[in-house]
């Protein structure tokens, strides 16, 4: 998979990745939508940040999402015109 170009297995973040597919794998197999896993990862993953760094460095990495969404940094598959 491209996303995990360039990490090693052992790396944590790698282990991290498939953790979380594992799970995505998990919930949608047992009839979870796609829509609320998705859901459900972000605020997870918002409360702890916002735990271990605070609302305003989170406010700030939110702030930065929107340019990188919309340079398509989040896009797995696009369809060239």
């Amino acid at each position: 998979m491209q996303l995990f170009e360039g990490l090693d297995a052992d790396d944590s973040t790698y282990r991290a990745l498939s953790l979380i597919l594992e799970a995505w794998d998990e919930g949608t197999e047992s009839g979870v939508p796609n829509e609320q896993m998705a859901y459900a990862a972000l605020f997870t993953a918002l409360t702890d940040l916002v735990s271990q760094f605070g609302e305003e460095a989170v406010v700030k990495l939110a702030n930065g999402l929107e340019r990188r969404i919309r340079v398509g940094e989040f896009t797995l598959h696009r369809t060239r015109q």
